[in-house]
């Protein structure tokens, strides 16, 4: 009879992320969710998530196609991309800091200008009022109607309609009213974090914690609906017991099923927020490496480079890659966790996975 190990669960976490190549929305419902960053090495993070994930995807598409499609812009457990019907879930937000009386006037005054001109650039939006300029979060000055036009997408008041170069273009949206009864913010919570079960499954009891928690960044006014539905984890989520830690996952899934698809010649270049790298906890139990993103980190102490890609062989987690462009040509700079290997089986897969990547960035035909 199959049993549930780490083996297992290692199979089942590639198998039901790795899902058959879709279209790019039908990826993203899947998913629930797609982290964004906007560093680009060699693309950025939402790209490289999703040219695995979508069937002849290039570096680029989900911004050039986002106005088109029904999803949104907004906050998750972090900053992403999500299907457009999950903002029910999580609006009206109610931010941890409420504005004073003097910010809720200049956002009513911001709302008005923007809803009488439609889709709005920030530059019209500082243009029209003299707001200044206040301190970031991470230090240094930012213009304060970005920072407002910034709260005010977090509060619900706005959402990004399209981008132009990069620079989110907002208009006005209104959520509907919701029931706000005890049982239906329970079922919201509970509902918000059966998409986080299912985005990063199977989940170590560790992990689901520290998850809910995050989720207090798109669903602050929902945390203690949150906290009691993870107190009926094991009543909601399939789950088993692997060396003394309880694992989660969606109660349709069978972790020890031998259905369980895994291309065992193929070599993937992951982002660091791809949803199998994302949770540094689960990845390091799963796999017994300790990778770290190390962007942020100066030069002189990095182990793995500026932007280091997990490279995933089968189901082996072998090393790591940094790749740049330079002269419309892929640069790679690998490391390995052990021996570099020496199949020729190994070598097929590289090339292959060079040339895909150099497909999705526009580098080859």
């Amino acid at each position: 009879m199959p049993v549930i190990d780490h083996d297992a669960l290692r199979r089942h976490a590639i198998a039901r992320t790795f899902f058959k190549p879709t279209t790019l929305l039908r990826a993203i419902r899947r998913l629930g969710f797609v982290q964004a960053d906007p560093i680009r090495a060699p693309a950025r993070a939402q790209d490289l998530i999703l040219m695995h994930r979508v069937k002849d995807y290039r570096a680029g598409q989900l911004e050039a196609r986002y106005a088109r499609l029904a999803i949104e812009e907004d906050c998750f457990v972090n900053y992403g991309f999500l299907p457009r019907e999950t903002l029910a879930l999580l609006h009206p937000r109610v931010a941890r800091r409420p504005w004073d009386e003097d910010m809720n006037a200049r956002a009513a005054e911001v709302l008005a200008f923007i809803r009488a001109r439609g889709r709005t650039h920030p530059q019209q939006v500082q243009q029209a009022f003299s707001h200044g300029r206040v301190t970031g979060y991470w230090g240094g000055e930012l213009n304060a109607s970005t920072h407002l036009l910034d709260g005010m997408h977090y509060r619900g008041l706005l959402r990004v309609a399209r981008r132009d170069s990069g620079t989110r273009v907002y208009e006005a949206i209104e959520h509907a009213l919701q029931d706000d009864s005890p049982e239906a913010r329970h079922a919201r919570a509970a509902a918000l974090l059966d998409k986080v079960v299912a985005l990063y499954a199977p989940l170590p009891s560790a992990s689901l914690g520290y998850l809910t928690t995050l989720l207090g960044y798109g669903a602050p006014h929902l945390q203690p609906e949150a906290r009691q539905v993870v107190k009926e984890a094991k009543a909601r989520w399939a789950h088993a017991k692997v060396d003394g830690e309880v694992w989660y996952w969606p109660a349709d899934e069978n972790p020890a099923s031998r259905a369980h698809r895994i291309e065992p010649e193929r070599l993937r270049f992951l982002a660091p927020f791809d949803p199998l790298v994302w949770d540094r906890g689960r990845f390091e139990r799963l796999w017994g490496w300790a990778y770290r993103f190390e962007a942020y980190t100066p030069a002189a102490k990095r182990t793995m480079g500026h932007y280091a890609l997990p490279m995933l062989w089968g189901d082996r987690m072998i090393g790591w890659a940094n790749l740049k462009v330079e002269a419309g040509t892929l640069v790679p700079d690998l490391g390995f966790i052990g021996k570099r290997p020496r199949e020729a089986a190994f070598r097929a897969a590289l090339d292959d996975a060079y040339q895909e990547m150099s497909v999705f960035l526009g580098l080859a035909a």
